[in-house]
């Protein structure tokens, strides 16, 4: 609230003041009362392009275009020594007011042939537009984004490289604006530093789009989950940690947990401390959207089913098919033949998972060093003599695997469901953490919002999302709904893409995602 107390109060001195530079500048006392029309005269008699105003309605951005304005303010009025514009920039409120009711007259802008800048200055303007053109660019256009796990395999590979369109289903305006340039949540050179402040944010507001997520769409999101992250173990989820480990020990930052290094050994290490972000702060994710909101979806075998169709997985998707060997496959011949990375294969020599394709699986099921082939295929029941609960609602209430799951419905913006005991764990983390809500049970009474309710209505879409390669994919079946506020694009283009075993991909550079 006082962030905004002292925003609010720059904007009422600001508007007290402008009317006064403008006569001063021989312009109508009235255009500084004319909201918009007054930036565009405040911009003429600064020397500024008309087209800067903008810049003016880009969160974030228009806090540093209000910053240099007011820098120029004391440049026009002839104050134009570093103290002046440092004052300007950290103490508007009072230097604002103070020198446009001075006993002083407009001098106008710093003519171009009187501009004797440095090297320093000239790059720092030079660094500094170009800051404000790519924050606009990537905030509401296209984001660059790299496939960092297999989880999309064979469609997505590791190491291609992403246009993500926000066009695609309407940009977000940003939600903490204030933010290190071209950083995501952490700022550079350190492990979990955040690059942002809460302390300044902005409610969710989406601009139009060309359209919604739609069954088939490479989906750019923030990862549900990743509201709460464990410092030194960002690659796993929180609450699954809490599950497996308890609550008290993974939120001690002394306490140490099972990591394993780059080679897999096991080793264990301290949590770090626990990390809180915001929505547009939370891990980048990208799934492909098998279901959206109102549809019911179940998972029978391995097959995924939609409203009750079969929904056959594409020829590039993956699955595990686990092998019983005579030795050991050799991983260089797999890499050529079949395009499959050494660090997906798991051979002890006896016994080996891989994920692959279906082509893939029939014809390595066919050489001479196995002795039988199965599709991997966990049944209801699988986890739990673990008692973690990987599987959503992670409750022991469900006893559903990745392969056998459900069925559920995706809840639908303004579509009302009749709670109760049963359902309840499918829908209480959307109807609290995604919508805001106190949600309780007293004697078999729900409570929202302290009032007694038997019935909930949604407020928001939900959308499920899947890796195309099943069974090395954390997606929608291990953590649930994706919200349409936590939506950021759709994948579009892959302008660059290296492996991480043979370099380039020649042949894969400006290809269109499917």
């Amino acid at each position: 609230m006082i962030p905004y107390l002292f925003l609010f109060a720059y904007f009422a001195v600001l508007m007290a003041s402008l009317w006064k530079l403008f006569q001063k500048a021989g312009k109508p006392a009235w255009a500084g009362f004319v909201p918009g029309y007054n930036i565009l005269v405040w911009l003429k008699i600064t020397g500024k392009p008309w087209w800067w105003i903008f810049l003016f309605i880009v969160p974030g951005v228009n806090l540093l275009m209000f910053i240099i304005m007011n820098v120029n303010i004391s440049i026009v009025l002839g104050r134009r020594d570093f103290k002046e514009h440092v004052l300007m920039t950290f103490l508007p409120w009072w230097k604002v007011p103070e020198t446009i009711f001075a006993q002083n007259t407009y001098v106008g802008p710093i003519p171009v042939a009187e501009r004797k800048r440095g090297m320093l200055g000239q790059w720092g303007d030079a660094i500094l537009f170009a800051v404000i053109v790519a924050t606009v660019f990537r905030t509401f256009t296209f984001e660059a984004f790299t496939i960092p796990t297999p989880s999309m395999e064979k469609s997505l590979l590791v190491g291609d490289y992403l246009f993500v369109s926000k066009l695609s289903y309407g940009p977000r305006m940003p939600m903490t604006p204030i933010t290190f340039p071209f950083t995501h949540h952490t700022l550079p050179l350190t492990t979990s530093t955040p690059s942002f402040v809460e302390w300044f944010s902005q409610p969710y507001r989406r601009l139009p789009g060309f359209g919604t997520p739609q069954r088939g769409d490479a989906v750019v999101f923030n990862f549900p989950e990743g509201d709460t992250v464990v410092a030194n173990f960002q690659n796993q989820s929180y609450y699954q940690l809490v599950r497996q480990y308890g609550r008290k020990k993974v939120q001690d930052p002394n306490a140490r947990l099972e990591s394993y290094d780059d080679q897999g050994r096991r080793t264990m290490k301290p949590t770090g401390g626990i990390l809180v972000r915001p929505v547009d702060k939370r891990e980048n994710y990208i799934k492909r959207c098998v279901a959206v909101a109102g549809d019911s979806i179940q998972v029978v075998n391995g097959m995924l089913r939609v409203n009750g169709q079969d929904q056959p997985l594409n020829a590039t998707g993956q699955y595990a098919y686990e092998f019983q060997l005579k030795n050991a496959f050799r991983p260089d011949l797999l890499k050529k033949r079949f395009d499959i990375s050494p660090s997906d294969v798991q051979d002890n020599g006896r016994m080996a998972v891989i994920p692959m394709t279906a082509e893939a699986a029939a014809e390595v099921g066919k050489f001479d060093n196995v002795l039988s082939m199965t599709r991997q295929d966990h049944p209801t029941g699988f986890y739990d003599p673990y008692g973690s609960w990987p599987i959503f609602p992670n409750t022991a209430e469900y006893h559903w695997t990745e392969d056998n799951f459900g069925p559920l419905w995706i809840p639908k913006a303004g579509a009302t469901i009749t709670l109760t005991a049963q359902n309840l764990p499918l829908y209480r983390r959307a109807i609290t953490l995604y919508e805001g809500n106190t949600l309780e049970e007293r004697d078999g009474t729900f409570i929202i919002n302290g009032s007694p309710a038997t019935t909930y209505t949604f407020k928001q879409d939900y959308y499920w999302l899947m890796g195309d390669n099943r069974h090395r994919s954390q997606d929608s079946r291990f953590w649930g709904f994706v919200p349409h506020d936590h939506v950021v694009g759709k994948a579009v283009l892959v302008w660059f893409t290296k492996d991480p075993y043979t370099g380039i991909r020649w042949k894969r550079l400006f290809s269109l995602v499917d």
